[in-house]
């Protein structure tokens, strides 16, 4: 009876996975799954569309080796093989990018800050200007633009965490 089975879907339950799975030797793997746990299951079949359970069995066989595919992907992807792969002069390439991620968060946190302190750490840090500069820019006195830059910074320290910066 079973052997019957398996020649008469073998193909069929193939097909099923391989159309999940796109791998032929991981289609062969998932269709013997299904054909072990076809035959763990007959007792409890309840004739009720064979074919139909068989497929379901499949796909749930064939889904289940792919999600232990990817997990085994993710488990052995390290950020650092990356890095060892790259020629070295691709090394500025991922400095600019690393750079340039920073410079986009710095730029959200500064983004978070109250209003006072957003545009003199913005003037001071990002633009580079002097503390007379952003007075004039801002018809400021320099003292008043000094005092604005401490408490930004004291601000800075008690609400920016390390652990905030991904």
């Amino acid at each position: 009876m079973f052997r019957w089975l398996v020649q008469e879907y073998g193909t069929y339950i193939y097909r099923v996975t391989y159309s999940v799975l796109h791998d032929a030797k991981e289609a062969e793997d998932a269709a013997q799954e299904t054909f072990l746990q076809i035959y763990k299951s007959l007792p409890e079949y309840r004739s009720q569309g064979l074919k139909t359970w068989m497929t379901r069995i499949a796909v749930n066989k064939a889904i289940d080796l792919k999600r232990r595919r990817d997990r085994r992907k993710e488990e052995q992807w390290d950020p650092a093989d990356l890095a060892v792969k790259l020629p070295v002069q691709d090394d500025e390439i991922l400095l600019k990018l690393m750079d340039a991620e920073r410079n986009l968060e710095l730029r959200r946190k500064i983004a978070e800050l109250p209003e006072g302190h957003r545009e003199i750490v913005t003037e001071f840090y990002l633009k580079g200007k002097s503390h007379e500069q952003i007075a004039a820019d801002l018809s400021l006195a320099v003292k008043t633009v000094e005092s604005r830059l401490y408490r930004a910074r004291a601000y800075i320290r008690r609400h920016w965490t390390r652990e905030g910066w991904g």
